[in-house]
């Protein structure tokens, strides 16, 4: 399987943000072929500006079809993946859903098959509040609901399990995933530069090797907010034995890089984890 991770800079244009996303995804088909494309967290758009983010949330179509208008992010994800025949994960988005979390959004990731058609939602279960060690202050509760499902969903075979950024600090959730069949875990991100330099790699590559997946993290880059707030980026690819076989250079673009399901399946049969495990 060949997978492409876009790395954005996303500000608070949704419009120029979703240009910039269809570009990089447009050009990755062109020049590699992928099988499945994966989009940062808040590709959307990024801000500060509360009402800002109220006017440019979407509502999802619900399960029974009941909202036939979907908004401006899910219906271009839906026909980019339909047109190019491709696996699109939608990194995250901000979601409005009044009837389930009152005035607060979630930041929900929506994934699409080759026919454009919605295989899974996920909305992110961990939320980032912390005070960084520049003694910068996130507090995502503040306006962002709590997820409460585990989400996978299936790639021509394979099992793509599901996850946000923060959430990568949690690994009883990669657990979950990989105890439901997971050989593929997505962490679409917007890791802050302070904590990046330290905890993005050896995080990423600890949950590839704990569950002996393949972990996928597209991440934003450069800084958004006037430059007062700033991303690591160093979208990545972790195998199953925790190399990273694959590393976006810091600027805006796309990396891409071979699945070895073969590989995965060596690495269980030598360090057979899932067998050994007594909790």
């Amino acid at each position: 399987m060949k997978i492409s991770l876009i790395q954005m800079n996303t500000q608070e244009r949704k419009d120029a943000n979703l240009a910039q996303a269809e570009r990089l995804i447009e050009a990755a088909v062109a020049e590699d072929r992928p099988d499945l494309v994966l989009l940062p967290e808040m590709f959307t758009m990024l801000s500060e500006d509360l009402e800002a983010k109220r006017a440019n949330a979407e509502i999802l179509p619900t399960r029974d079809g009941a909202n036939t208008a979907p908004g401006e992010a899910y219906t271009m994800l839906q026909r980019l993946a339909a047109r190019h025949r491709i696996h699109v994960h939608g990194g995250s988005l901000l979601e409005r859903a009044p009837a389930e979390g009152g005035d607060k959004f979630f930041n929900t990731s929506v994934a699409f098959d080759r026919d454009g058609n919605e295989v899974a939602r996920y909305r992110k279960i961990h939320l980032f509040d912390v005070v960084t060690p520049d003694g910068r202050e996130y507090r995502e509760s503040a306006n962002v609901g709590r997820g409460r499902e585990i989400v996978t969903y299936g790639i021509e075979g394979h099992v793509v399990g599901c996850s946000v950024c923060y959430d990568m600090r949690f690994p009883e959730l990669y657990q979950a995933l990989a105890k439901q069949g997971a050989e593929i875990i997505v962490v679409p991100s917007a890791f802050t530069l302070q904590t990046g330099k330290d905890h993005w790699e050896v995080l990423l590559r600890a949950r590839a090797i704990e569950t002996e997946t393949y972990v996928l993290a597209a991440a934003q880059t450069g800084g958004f907010a006037g430059g007062k707030r700033m991303h690591y980026g160093n979208s990545l690819v972790a195998d199953p034995w925790g190399h990273v076989v694959a590393r976006a250079p810091d600027k805006v673009g796309f990396i891409t890089a071979r699945l070895d399901f073969e590989l995965l399946r060596d690495v269980r049969a030598r360090i057979p984890v899932h067998q050994h495990k007594v909790l």
